[in-house]
């Protein structure tokens, strides 16, 4: 992810920082990703895998209010990041 991807660069942060268990995930196994795979936030949000990889890649750079607020949710996001990730969510 480059510069010119604030909003991948947070999601993939925050999906890093999210443990399983935080989010009723019972851990299968050794896991080989600190945190969430993509596939856990995406059945969480209510997302598709090639959206939410879009949008962590700057493929996808327009989320819906909806969505960021599905993300926010599965993320377990602060209210403070919640903030913070709405002025990173590109306006359309």
């Amino acid at each position: 992810m480059d510069s010119e991807n604030p909003l991948g660069r947070f999601l993939c942060a925050r999906r890093e920082r999210v443990r399983p268990e935080d989010v009723n995930i019972r851990p299968a196994g050794r896991r080989r990703v600190a945190g969430l795979r993509r596939e856990e936030v995406v059945l969480l949000a209510g997302v598709s895998t090639d959206y939410y990889t879009g949008l962590e890649q700057g493929r996808e750079r327009h989320p819906s209010a909806q969505v960021t607020e599905a993300l926010a949710r599965a993320l377990v996001l602060e209210e403070d990041a919640v903030a913070h990730l709405h002025p990173v969510r590109p306006g359309p």
